[in-house]
């Protein structure tokens, strides 16, 4: 067979504990090195707003998951499987149930999944962790209409901006803004 990747079922925070010991595993020789190549935790990049300040920060998208690239024997795939389902805090594979052979995800859907966790090339700007509401009041922290206050008219997540409303001399006058650069009232 060929490497294909698998995901792994965990219980909720136990993520990092499963990956080192399905690493352990490996390391040793209870399961052969030519069958786990890789094991990753799905995590993406968040641009966070906490007192003004930015920070990004690290975010699991698919809590309680592992992914796995695995190249599962056609005779013992049963004893390679059976070691890391009996790892404390696995459930399972996802796409077997009992003691059925796991189901590999599809190329395209390991691939997106790796992109979007940035561990294969594509676009990987930090998304930004506050959402806002066309017509909600915002505050203004950064730049040059700092301090001024307005209303939501546009969000435009896939660029990270936001069109807001600020009453200037009188008149509404609409900033495109960052999302960092605002903050909700």
């Amino acid at each position: 067979m060929a490497k294909e990747w698998y995901i792994l079922h965990t219980f909720s925070g136990r993520e990092a504990r499963v990956e080192r010991a399905v690493r352990m595993l490996v390391e040793h020789a209870r399961i052969p090195t030519n069958v786990i190549f890789d094991i990753k935790i799905p995590e993406e990049l968040l641009t966070e707003v906490k007192d003004g300040k930015k920070r990004v920060v690290r975010r699991k998208f698919f809590p309680g998951y592992l992914l796995v690239e695995m190249d599962l024997p056609e005779v013992d795939w049963r004893i390679v499987c059976n070691e890391v389902r009996r790892i404390p805090g696995v459930s399972g594979f996802l796409g077997s149930s009992g003691n059925a052979k796991p189901q590999a995800v599809s190329a395209d859907e390991a691939r997106r999944i790796l992109q979007k966790a940035g561990e294969i090339k594509g676009d990987r700007t930090p998304r930004i962790a506050q959402t806002f509401l066309v017509g909600q009041q915002v505050r203004i922290v950064e730049g040059p209409f700092a301090t001024f206050s307005g209303e939501v008219e546009e969000v435009m997540s896939e660029r990270n901006k936001v069109r807001v409303a600020v009453t200037i001399f009188g008149r509404a006058t609409p900033v495109e803004l960052e999302l960092v650069q605002v903050e909700a009232l």
